[in-house]
């Protein structure tokens, strides 16, 4: 039995054991789902590590065109290098860039993020984390403003404002589609204004921003669902693809076995019921 087909009898086993909790939550599927969160956790940890603290914070630290033997800072290298060569190859590590000290500061809040580990000194975990976290929440919110607040804005004026044909011209498509948009974002962030009552005209304009957002939400959710639905063929096309001769009818066996041991565990915790 060679590698490949070992994998498709996991891959087999696996995709049932998810499906298994259809039926109920049961030990085939706690297996699967603890096999899938620890190995994404690791692959994505390893990712990470490869393609951006070994290049960009180790890279930044120690690069291959500011070595020297002479200097303290790398003679520390040298050390980390006998630890692990691969992590810290010899001469330095040759990612493009120049030494940049001040990467010092990461590093270290990197370690005493670490440090939550270590009962003794897990408080400066803290710092480490405060720091993390609010600068990504800067970041972030900055990132929002310009793509989803500024940009909305610019979708919905700017086609409008800049048509050569008077605002509340309706002659073509186009503008037409402009008014809708501009309307609809207009009616739909004032159902979110509260410091007035909804009622008269302005109770109306705010219903027809509810309907708008229902559009919105249903059509993302649609979106959502083709997407996962395009997940569930695929799998199931797989199932298919391994129950034929060549793999040994490996969706065929894991699943008979599979629904005997949850028959007869079914049975056991009958028999287990007081009377």
């Amino acid at each position: 039995m060679n590698m490949e087909l070992i994998g498709v009898w996991i891959a087999v086993f696996l995709t049932l054991s998810i499906f298994s909790f259809l039926y109920k939550d049961n030990p085939f599927y706690k297996i699967a789902e603890h096999i899938f969160v620890g190995v994404s956790a690791g692959y994505w940890m390893s990712i990470f590590f490869w393609t951006q603290i070994q290049p960009n914070l180790f890279g930044r630290l120690w690069p291959s065109q500011n070595y020297t033997n002479d200097g303290l800072w790398y003679r520390i290298y040298d050390g980390l290098s006998v630890l692990s060569g691969n992590i810290f190859p010899s001469g330095g590590i040759d990612k493009g860039h120049d030494i940049d000290l001040i990467y010092i500061i990461p590093l270290g809040l990197g370690i005493m993020m670490l440090l939550s580990l270590y009962r003794p000194l897990n408080w400066m975990a803290r710092w480490g984390i405060a720091y993390t976290v609010g600068m990504a929440a800067g970041l972030r919110a900055y990132g929002y403003l310009n793509s989803n607040v500024l940009g909305q804005v610019k979708g919905t004026i700017i086609p409008i404002a800049g048509t050569e044909l008077p605002f509340f011209s309706l002659l073509g498509q186009s503008h037409f589609n402009n008014l809708i948009i501009f309307f609809g974002t207009l009616s739909g962030l004032l159902y979110f204004y509260f410091s007035k009552e909804h009622k008269g005209t302005f109770g109306k304009v705010t219903k027809i921003g509810i309907y708008f957002l229902m559009v919105s939400f249903g059509a993302s959710f649609g979106f959502a669902v083709m997407g996962r639905i395009s997940l569930l063929i695929g799998r199931f096309t797989d199932l298919l693809m391994y129950s034929q001769s060549e793999y040994h009818h490996a969706s065929i066996w894991v699943l008979i076995i599979m629904v005997l041991l949850l028959a007869f565990s079914a049975y056991k915790d009958r028999e287990d019921l007081p009377t």
